[in-house]
Order: C-alpha cells, then structure tokens, then sequence
C-alpha cells in the first residue's frame, strides 16, 4: 500500500541506497514505475506494508515502510532488496558501491572514493564543515535531522 511519503511518520523506517551516479530522467521515471509497481504488492506474511519511496538529488533512492502499521519482515525487507537489485540490472548502475562518499559543495552532489578523501582534505575541497550524507540513518525522523551532517560529526572525524 502506498501512501505519500510526507504523509509516513516520523518513526517510519527507511533504507537509504545511493546511486553510483546520476539518475538521469529516464532513470527516474523507471525507478518510479518499478517501484510504485513493487510497493503497491508489498506484504509482509500476507499484511499489506504502508510504504513509500522518495528520489532525493537524482542520487539516492530512499524507501520507507510504516512500522507502526504492520512490521516489516525479514523476507519482506529481502523482497525490496530484490527491487534494488533488478533496479541496478535495468539501469547498469550500482546502489551498493559502498566505497563511495557524496557531500553537497556549492550546492551539489559530489562524490569521491574513500581512498580519495585524504587529498581532498589536503587540497582543501572538503573540511570540517562541507556537508556529507549519513546513509545509516533508521527513520524518517533521522532523514530529517541527521542524514546530512557537517564531515566532523560523522564516521569522516577521523580524517580531521
């Protein structure tokens, strides 16, 4: 079942999967359709899951489920992986290149390697301050609050 995304509550959970490039309109807009197409089905044991999804800087797929209303399962939770997965096929694009970083400089989306971030820091592109992107955060109310952070309040600390 879905709903609109702002219409979720602050607890529902989310699952943040970033792309390992631009989504294109064409990207989009399949996205869009699958995943309208998966969510409209997907159940949890049979139980509808209030759901939704939301494409932030053409770079992040972000899917949600209100827990409050039914729980979502493990094989549920493999089920929208699967989505992902055939999203990644279609598009010839990765949403688990964990060795990739994005951070908002002059307002946009840049991304670099973790292997690249020491020089970056060296050639003054990124600092304490420039804006990176918690992928961990568990709700909506954390997208909200705690998904993009100064570098120094992240897992990147360590770099300063």
């Amino acid at each position: 079942m879905i709903v609109p995304f702002d219409q979720l509550p602050d607890n529902a959970r989310v699952w943040i999967y970033q792309a390992d490039r631009i989504l294109n309109t064409e990207d989009v807009q399949t996205i869009t359709e699958e995943s309208n197409r998966f969510l409209e089905g997907w159940a949890a044991h049979g139980a509808a899951l209030k759901s939704s999804f939301k494409i932030l800087h053409n770079k992040f797929l972000i899917v949600s489920v209100d827990e409050s209303f039914n729980q979502a399962s493990g094989c549920s939770i493999d089920a929208s992986v699967g989505l992902v997965k055939t999203l990644e096929q279609k598009l010839k694009l990765s949403f688990f290149n964990r060795s990739q970083v994005c951070f908002i400089i002059n307002d946009e989306v840049f991304e670099s390697t973790i292997t690249e971030i020491k020089s970056l820091i060296q050639e003054g592109k990124i600092n304490r301050k420039t804006l990176t992107f918690n992928n961990l955060v568990p709700t909506i109310k954390g997208l909200q609050e705690d998904w993009v952070v100064p570098a120094e309040d992240s897992w990147l600390k360590r770099y300063f």
